[in-house]
């Protein structure tokens, strides 16, 4: 309990800093938000109008300080303001609908990865110097050696464009209802296979790997050199002792590794044009949106510190030693 304590206390004053971060970086940049707005209306609206935008945003008069309270509070209360972009729509709604489609593509492909990777390096690793050693774990390593953007560019254009196998961009076919019906989540498939594939492809070799070399380690461990003279099967012994015992630091990994997944997937989603946090970020940049930029940015760090929470706690569960330190 003491160590669940310790990490939790760690990750409220991440959270803390992340929302501070979150309201003073947006405000860095050059430029008035509610100025590019007014100026959109062409004339339509009295000069007196601009305060009331500002005020209505959040950019009042105060004191940085005293904006940064009141945006605290408001934090605090769930209220993220209204976006600048899609007003009058409140920046809670607007990246709400955005967050399903993250957590969808970034969720589903996080899986897969971890998945294929930790069962590529358990391969590996039991027929070391084998062809699968040779093979898998140097491939995927040099595919994750690209950049997100260069591998879903890449599938982009021979998969989508030259071979035609799957769509272009966007989350579904625009011609279909988004409904529950067998044409919406096949169409919702079709688009998210060459997203997902790029996430796939630039982390699997990273897993493998890890899982392969702390494998190898393991299998030189007395209990596992036990195990096999006790006559107990090849299969038994890989799953039950060498892999179970090798997945711990993978774990940990797993939690590390979600920022770098996130930002991946950010980069992924711009691509792609596929309506997520990635490329809702894109659009709040270059509109100035401050409000919506402050919560997307609040939203992603909470969703990655709550991930890594969890790992920890997990890691806890299955090593006891962890809660003794």
């Amino acid at each position: 309990m003491k160590y669940v304590l310790r990490r939790l206390l760690f990750y409220v004053i991440a959270a803390w800093a992340s929302v501070t971060l979150a309201f003073f970086i947006p405000r860095m940049m050059p430029g008035d938000p509610t100025s590019t707005m007014f100026a959109r209306f062409k004339g339509k609206l009295d000069p007196a109008a601009l305060d009331d935008l500002r005020a209505a945003f959040g950019f009042t008069d105060g004191t940085l300080l005293e904006q940064y309270g009141v945006y605290l509070g408001n934090v605090l209360r769930g209220e993220l303001g209204i976006s600048i972009e899609y007003y009058p729509a409140t920046v809670s709604s607007v990246i709400g609908n955005a967050l399903v489609w993250t957590l969808v593509l970034a969720g589903v492909a996080v899986v897969i990865s971890f998945t294929l990777g930790t069962l590529g390096g358990v391969l590996a690793a039991w027929r070391r110097g084998g062809w699968l050693d040779s093979t898998l774990p140097p491939l995927f390593v040099l595919l994750g050696a690209f950049p997100y953007f260069w591998l879903a560019m890449a599938l982009l254009f021979v998969l989508g464009f030259q071979l035609e196998l799957f769509p272009l961009g966007h989350a579904y076919d625009d011609r279909i209802a988004p409904e529950a019906s067998w044409a919406f989540f096949s169409s919702v498939v079709g688009h998210a296979v060459l997203p997902a594939a790029t996430i796939v492809l630039a982390t699997m070799g990273a897993w493998m790997l890890d899982m392969r070399n702390t494998m190898i380690a393991v299998m030189g461990e007395d209990y596992i050199k036990l195990a096999v003279a006790k006559g107990l099967s090849p299969r038994r012994v890989m799953l039950r002792y060498a892999a179970r015992n090798a997945l711990l630091p993978n774990v940990t990994s797993f939690g590390m590794a979600l920022g770098f997944v996130v930002s991946g997937s950010i980069l992924t989603e711009i691509v792609f044009s596929y309506p997520g946090q990635g490329y809702l970020l894109l659009q709040a940049v270059q509109s100035q949106d401050y409000p919506l930029m402050q919560g997307l940015f609040l939203t992603i760090t909470l969703a990655v510190l709550g991930a890594n929470l969890l790992v920890d706690v997990a890691y806890a569960w299955l090593d006891p030693r962890t809660r003794q330190g």
